[in-house]
Order: structure tokens, then C-alpha cells, then sequence
């Protein structure tokens, strides 16, 4: 079963994911790509790998600037399912 992580997991977490930071009961981060086409791309690819793992993030689009929100809103907060996700998401970044 999923389980909300205690604060000190999450800041462990978040050592390892620097572009991420907290945001509430929420983790985040921005990247910004070379073109609004390229900025699609990346989302066309995590939301293959988001419906994979049947845990889908909050994703703002402004031109080439993407925003990644992730909480399981079904726990009220953030989840190794997010943690996760967040490490999954920042590959998809890197190899674009």
C-alpha cells in the first residue's frame, strides 16, 4: 500500500532530484528546452511513461518552458510513487 512519506524522507528525496523542490503537499520543477516543439516532446514522453505507471503528474505548458507538479492526490500528498516518477521524468529531460 501507498504511504505518505514523513518530511525528512521527502528532504532526503529531494537531495537526490535537485531540480525538484517542494511545493505543499507537492514536489515540482520547470525545465526549460530549446523549442516549444522539443518542450511537446518531453511531454509526449513522460505521459507515455506516467500512464505506464498509472500515476500521471500536473503539467503546465508556457511555450518552451514545461512545469511538473507531482502528488497522489488519492494519499493527500507526496508518495514514493512520486519520488519515483520525478526521477523518471527528469531522464526524459536529460536524453531530449
Amino acid at each position: 500500500m501507498t504511504e505518505l512519506l514523513s518530511d525528512q524522507r521527502i528532504d532526503e528525496a529531494l537531495q537526490g532530484l535537485p531540480e525538484w523542490r517542494r511545493a505543499g503537499d507537492a514536489i515540482e520543477r520547470s525545465a526549460e528546452l530549446a523549442s516549444f516543439p522539443q518542450a511537446i516532446e518531453v511531454v509526449n514522453r513522460v505521459a507515455e511513461r506516467a500512464e505506464a505507471a498509472n500515476h500521471h503528474p500536473d503539467i503546465d505548458i508556457r511555450w518552451r518552458t514545461v512545469t511538473f507538479r507531482l502528488s497522489t492526490h488519492s494519499h493527500g500528498g507526496i508518495t514514493e510513487k512520486d519520488i519515483a516518477l520525478a526521477g523518471e521524468i527528469d531522464d526524459v529531460i536529460t536524453d531530449v
